[in-house]
């Protein structure tokens, strides 16, 4: 199972957001640079985190991006299942169409092993993705310092 990239930017996104000093709020741009990925992507990322509730955006000055609390206490599986939306991992129904597609037990062999992958990520949370070694690298990014 891969996950997409637009997954991938999220949830960095969000491990990065759970490190931010408390009354912090770094712009969309910040965190595109210290993810070292351009801002037009995380603009459509946050955008898509905002719609899910797990990111505040503040405007004006002393504005910037906020982790929710439902952003902190999320499931990591959740969070790629509802990015990832309900496609397989093979397209059966596609164009042209998969000739074995009505007795194939691949398909479902592999949505199997799909929801497998994401019932590993149910029980780790945004926090659990932030504690040593990866939470220090991140404040290390976020502060523009070069991480060790």
């Amino acid at each position: 199972m891969r996950l997409t990239k637009f997954t991938d930017l999220a949830l960095r996104a969000v491990m990065r957001l759970a490190v931010s000093e408390q009354d912090a709020y770094p712009t969309t741009r910040e965190v595109a640079e210290s993810m070292a990925v351009p801002h037009a992507h995380m603009a459509k990322v946050v955008t898509r985190l905002q719609h899910l509730g797990v990111v505040e955006a503040r405007r004006g000055r002393g504005g910037g991006l906020a982790l929710t609390e439902l952003g902190r206490r999320s499931s990591v599986g959740w969070l790629a299942r509802t990015l990832e939306g309900d496609d397989e991992v093979v397209a059966c129904d596609g164009d042209p169409p998969c000739p074995l597609r009505t007795a194939c037990r691949l398909r479902s062999a592999l949505r199997e092993a799909q929801e497998a992958f994401y019932r590993t990520l149910d029980p780790l949370t945004v926090a659990d993705l932030i504690e040593s070694p990866t939470g220090p690298v991140l404040v290390a990014l976020s502060a523009g310092r070069p991480a060790d």
